[in-house]
């Protein structure tokens, strides 16, 4: 592991409850770090010696802006690059969301990424929150950029001309697994999903962590908790083989995850993550620590 950016989730609580969440974030929602533990992350990010870059993100981070501002504080005196990911629900004009974001500007925040889509905001809205938030950060002169996650839709594959795919960038894992997965989307066997299509599980470059010391590539396989060990402990002793759930994704992806534990889910599934979360959702008892906080796997 050669970790370079720690991703900070300052809470699972989110003014939205969106169908394609990964983390069944919500507006009740538990799970908010507090200032000790925002500090002590950012510390033994510093003392790790690889990490560059520190994200604020959730949830909503907006909604607890003074815990926010504190982590860029600390974040950008120890050096780190800093990012946040919002929805920007606090940008109800242009000139409001500059006086969000001018604190921000002040304190050294690098890009700020805005949710666009019909997910966060109302169709109708011939402006959305993202838009303006966007345009102050601009003003500003913050380095902006936006998120824009599409519906699950059905389109062509290109390198297999006529078969059916989806599109849309929703990725089938957390919240949208139950609100999404639509019967009328075109399936796959279990057997073809081999590899994991996103993670590099090898060399993992960044990890989020939760208020309950979670560390994780991708939401839900953990790595270590940092209530338990050092972020200098945890890198330094990972090892992908071993882990209950990475070997096997290593070995030969989601198929290869229900072959080696046998569990009955030999149907069609969307894509490689849908198969994934529900052969992770089937081991969570056996496996709490590597699969974990339970309310990524939407469990209260």
């Amino acid at each position: 592991m050669h970790l370079t950016g720690l991703h900070l989730l300052l809470s699972y609580a989110c003014t939205n409850q969106c169908d394609h969440c990964f983390v069944h974030s919500s507006p009740g929602a538990p799970g908010t770090m507090t200032f000790a533990q925002v500090r002590d992350a950012i510390h033994q990010a510093k003392e790790l010696g690889t990490v560059t870059q520190v994200y604020l993100e959730g949830g909503e981070p907006f909604l607890f802006y003074p815990l926010m501002l504190m982590a860029v504080k600390e974040a950008r005196a120890a050096g780190f690059e800093v990012g946040i990911v919002t929805n920007s629900y606090f940008a109800t004009t242009v000139e409001d969301a500059i006086e969000w974001l001018k604190p921000l500007r002040e304190l050294g925040v690098g890009s700020i990424s805005f949710s666009d889509d019909a997910y966060h905001s109302d169709k109708n809205d011939e402006q959305p929150p993202a838009r303006r938030a966007y345009l102050a950060a601009q003003q500003l002169g913050i380095e902006a950029g936006t998120i824009c996650i599409e519906p699950p839709s059905i389109k062509t594959d290109e390198h297999h001309p006529g078969e059916p795919i989806i599109g849309g960038d929703v990725r089938f894992r957390g919240r949208a697994v139950d609100t999404l997965s639509d019967d009328s989307l075109p399936r796959r066997s279990w057997s073809t999903f081999c590899e994991c299509p996103d993670e590099d599980w090898v060399d993992i470059g960044r990890l989020h962590l939760d208020a309950y010391g979670n560390l994780y590539p991708c939401q839900g396989v953990c790595v270590g908790n940092l209530n338990r060990q050092s972020l200098k402990e945890i890198a330094a002793t990972y090892d992908p083989e071993q882990h209950p759930i990475i070997g096997p994704l290593l070995r030969g992806g989601p198929t290869e995850l229900v072959r080696a534990y046998d569990l009955p889910l030999n149907g069609a599934f969307l894509d490689a993550c849908h198969l994934c979360y529900r052969a992770r959702q089937q081991l969570r008892e056996r496996f709490p620590e590597a699969l974990a906080p339970p309310q990524v796997y939407g469990i209260e």
